[in-house]
């Protein structure tokens, strides 16, 4: 599933929108909790940046080394990030969550810290987001699914959770 667009879209995904576009307009990004994905429509594109764009959230540091970066990749896959929001009771929704995790890369200190590896992207502005509303279902459990569900097809978690 996570190497193929038309599989993600059967399984409700929805959206698609570049982050440069996102960041211009983010207004159909739903508020509602859900899932979502941060997708590369380059998946054969592995360059990086020493020095990514994201924020220095706490005064932590976002980037990691080449080597990091390298070894985290998942070659054949065009998902590099699944995230949530909503989870375990939360008041988050997908429009606050996501315009925090934009606001991060814009180099904003916002608690938006996971997945950071994506701003170290050299494309990053090209990257995809592709999210899922769950009225019924906690989008925390369905995040672990979906990653366990990720390492039982790669052998690894995607690109940028580094944790699950």
């Amino acid at each position: 599933m996570y190497n193929n667009l038309e599989m993600l879209k059967r399984n409700g995904f929805v959206g698609f929108k570049s982050i440069f576009e996102l960041w211009n307009n983010h207004s159909s990004i739903p508020n509602e909790r859900g899932v979502y994905l941060i997708i590369n429509p380059r998946s054969d594109s592995k360059k990086f940046l020493i020095k990514g764009v994201g924020g220095f959230f706490k005064q932590r540091n976002p980037n990691v080394s080449p080597n990091v970066l390298l070894n985290n990749w998942v070659d054949d896959s065009l998902v590099l990030y699944i995230g949530q929001a909503g989870g375990n009771g939360s008041a988050a929704t997908l429009k606050k969550r996501l315009k925090q995790y934009l606001d991060f890369g814009k180099g904003k200190a916002v608690g938006h810290y996971g997945g950071r590896l994506i701003w170290q992207i050299e494309h990053y502005s090209e990257l995809v987001v592709a999210w899922k509303i769950l009225k019924d279902d906690d989008p925390k459990i369905i995040e672990r699914q979906m990653i366990n569900d990720f390492m039982n097809q790669y052998g690894k978690m995607p690109f940028a959770n580094l944790t699950i």
